[in-house]
């Protein structure tokens, strides 16, 4: 990434891939101011010199702080969430509210995580709402926009005092020497792969909508 370190916004960073992203996003000399959003107060999160923070409202956003890049990493489950209208509000509403700020606040760069399978055409509600969000914010008139599709996620929910997802239950008794014998685009990947495929690709990606499948990301992620 040329030019002087940019500021970023995030939203999502409580999360597997949101604080992964926090950390890297603190540590790397591309950037040199993160602010993160917050829907409440939480505990534990990292006291750096970069680093500001605000509790909003996701559906009635403020005007955000100047910023250069947006990332965003909110999402949930219709079982944690507790209807689908629920999800709704968090993986499409809230994901599209951050994208509409961050534009309105001067960002050039939109960089956000979605999941396998995202189709606005597709019958399972989840991969739905996820593809219709990715459709929605292709529209914004971002300069770049990033958008990652892991496969189920791998880390320690249970660390950050969120409950472990089913899935990702099932994912992480799949991880051994066997998981390598599963095509490398639905695989369980590492949350902090995600994180760092998604600062390459903000740092090296062109112009337009660019979509990093799950096994992009089990490459870019071990690598970077």
């Amino acid at each position: 990434m040329g030019g002087p370190p940019r500021r970023a916004l995030l939203a999502g960073g409580t999360g597997l891939v949101g604080r992964a992203l926090l950390q890297r996003l603190l540590e790397s000399p591309q950037y040199r101011s993160v602010h993160l959003l917050l829907r409440r107060a939480v505990a534990g999160l990292p006291v750096h010199a970069k680093l500001s923070n605000a509790i909003v409202d996701f559906g009635r956003l403020p005007e955000l702080p100047a910023a250069d890049d947006v990332y965003v990493a909110l999402g949930t489950t219709i079982k944690v969430a507790g209807s689908q209208e629920a999800f709704r509000r968090v993986d499409f509403d809230a994901v599209l509210a951050t994208a509409t700020a961050g534009r309105a606040a001067g960002a050039t760069r939109l960089l956000v995580v979605s999941a396998l399978g995202a189709d606005p055409s597709a019958r399972v509600f989840y991969n739905r709402v996820k593809g219709e969000m990715e459709q929605a914010i292709a529209g914004l008139g971002y300069e770049r926009v990033v958008i990652a599709q892991p496969s189920l996620l791998l880390g320690d929910r249970e660390a950050l005092g969120q409950p472990l997802r089913p899935g990702e239950r099932w994912a992480a008794r799949l991880m051994g020497p066997a998981s390598m014998l599963l095509p490398a685009g639905i695989r369980p990947i590492p949350a902090d792969f995600v994180a760092r495929s998604l600062l390459r690709a903000a740092a090296d990606a062109g112009p337009g909508v660019i979509r990093l499948s799950s096994a992009q990301m089990q490459r870019t992620g071990r690598a970077a």
